[in-house]
């Protein structure tokens, strides 16, 4: 999307770093990006994003359209993060940044040394939005979560399929 310069679009000057994968974090990152703001996706090296090879048909190489979709109106670079030069380059991009959307279980961030309390010296005003599939606390929170199996614990694929089968 596209605001002439009479017309700004709402978040058209925030920078966002999106530090996510696969569906919730993207998404977020998708529509902030879809409302103005300047997003830049952080992807490992060798395969990027996991879904730039799932999620439907491939519709630019071996990006997938899932993966296009998602991450539409975004920029991108590869960074290890794992790796000081690409943590280097990493807090360069925080010095810089408004908001920060992670999706990965509670406690990888703080393992590979980008949480929240060692980012707040770097920038004090950032906004640090982490996105987990069941909670940063509690009995659950170092567990995965999906959109699959969000819809199987919730009942939703009990009522998917069609009506003269079983459910999908």
């Amino acid at each position: 999307m596209n605001a002439s310069n009479n017309n700004p679009l709402p978040l058209a000057g925030v920078r966002v770093l999106d530090v996510s994968q696969v569906m919730a974090g993207p998404y977020c990152c998708m529509l902030l990006a879809d409302l103005g703001a300047d997003v830049i996706k952080i992807e490992p090296p060798g395969t990027g994003d996991q879904t730039r090879g799932a999620m439907g048909f491939k519709m630019k190489g071996s990006d997938s359209m899932g993966f296009l979709n998602m991450n539409r109106n975004k920029r991108s670079v590869t960074l290890n993060l794992k790796t000081a030069a690409g943590k280097k380059v990493f807090f360069e991009l925080v010095k810089t940044a408004d908001i920060l959307v992670e999706n990965y279980r509670p406690g990888v961030m703080k393992k590979l040394g980008i949480d929240y309390p060692s980012l707040k010296d770097i920038n004090p005003g950032l906004v640090y939005a982490s996105i987990s599939g069941f909670g940063q606390t509690g009995p659950w929170a170092d567990r995965p979560g999906f959109d699959l199996m969000a819809q199987a614990m919730s009942g939703v694929m009990s009522v998917t399929g069609y009506p003269d089968g079983p459910p999908v």
